[in-house]
């Protein structure tokens, strides 16, 4: 043992022997991890499933034997559900209603979200255990605290790069939607009152607004299919609302169900919100404006005020000097002969 202390001690430091038990943790960890998420299903935890549910276990084989395509992606990632889901019914509702409003529809977008994290934390800690290897085979010392950080950072950047990426996409399709939104009410405003039903309105307005705002155009699109699919008005204009994330469009959908409830003209109520969006766009763009100057501020502060000073100051500047230094003989660099 004396000899392996001093083998680790001689090639990776003082440290040596904490390293390679780290790393040999690790990598138990990494190899028992694949025996984990490929454990399968209790045989008597299905017999008692089928047994209280006879129907769901027969439409589940039935569905199984007569299903044409598999997506074996999907299949694998449903085998390792319990690892890649939270088990909080709660909580995986709003992660898989922010994954919606990023545009990550599919069934599978939670478990993808969970292992793209899993992968990126595992990959930075190992990028970082590399470096860490690197160094201390190049004889570079290193405290214990930086071997921390450089295991740590990495993996930790690696596990919030999925988050970062879902918000960042979350919030671009939001303001895309906000942008687009007045002028698609004015489009659908001219679509009903020429006598279109609300849903070839939303389908001609999806078309037509595919070119300058195409996740608006997506999001109407699909509000048209289930239209037409036959699900219920009210349930689609909903969803709707929840896929965006957008006030205003809540607002827009609640006008509507109000509209149809209520049996008032749907066009009268499409006049009178898109006059109130056009206002409120404005009202932001006027807001914008406003804070621009203060923000401008700060950059002639920095930008224009020092090469300012220099330009007036500095020659005064340098004439002191050259007076204190000379013992105040001469005229220095502007003074007379």
């Amino acid at each position: 043992m004396q000899a392996i202390n001093d083998f680790l001690v001689g090639i990776l430091g003082p440290d040596g022997p904490l390293l390679a038990a780290a790393g040999l943790g690790v990598l138990l960890m990494l190899l028992a991890l694949p025996a984990l998420l490929k454990k399968r299903e209790d045989p008597l935890e299905k017999l008692k499933r089928a047994a209280a549910d006879p129907a769901a276990a027969s439409n589940e084989n039935e569905a199984r034997k007569g299903k044409l395509r598999n997506d074996s992606s999907r299949v694998k990632l449903d085998k390792y559900a319990n690892f890649l889901e939270p088990q909080d019914e709660e909580e995986l509702s709003a992660l898989r209603l922010k994954l919606m409003q990023a545009g990550y529809r599919q069934k599978s977008a939670v478990q993808v979200f969970y292992l793209a994290q899993l992968v990126l934390g595992l990959g930075g800690m190992a990028l970082g255990g590399i470096y860490l290897l690197t160094m201390l085979i190049a004889g570079k010392p290193l405290s214990t605290t930086t071997m921390a950080l450089a295991i740590t950072l990495p993996g930790g950047a690696g596990y919030y790069l999925p988050k970062w990426w879902v918000e960042r996409r979350r919030q671009s399709r939001q303001q895309d939607i906000e942008q687009g939104f007045p002028d698609s009410l004015d489009l659908l405003l001219v679509c009903v009152e020429a006598g279109q039903s609300l849903d070839q309105a939303i389908l001609r307005v999806s078309d037509e607004m595919r070119a300058g705002f195409p996740v608006l155009a997506e999001e109407y699109e699909i509000v048209a299919q289930e239209m037409k699919a036959g699900k219920d008005k009210t349930s689609v204009l909903r969803d709707f609302a929840d896929r965006s994330g957008i006030t205003d469009v809540a607002s827009f959908v609640t006008v509507l169900i109000q509209s149809t409830s209520f049996g008032t003209s749907i066009a009268d109520a499409l006049r009178v919100y898109s006059d109130e969006m056009r206002d409120k766009r404005v009202m932001r763009a006027e807001a914008k404006a406003n804070v621009l100057p203060t923000k401008l501020t700060l950059g002639t502060m920095m930008f224009t005020v020092p090469p300012l000073l220099i330009i007036l100051i500095g020659p005064s500047v340098y004439d002191i000097y050259v007076n204190l230094l000379g013992g105040g003989g001469g005229g220095g660099l502007f003074g007379g002969g």
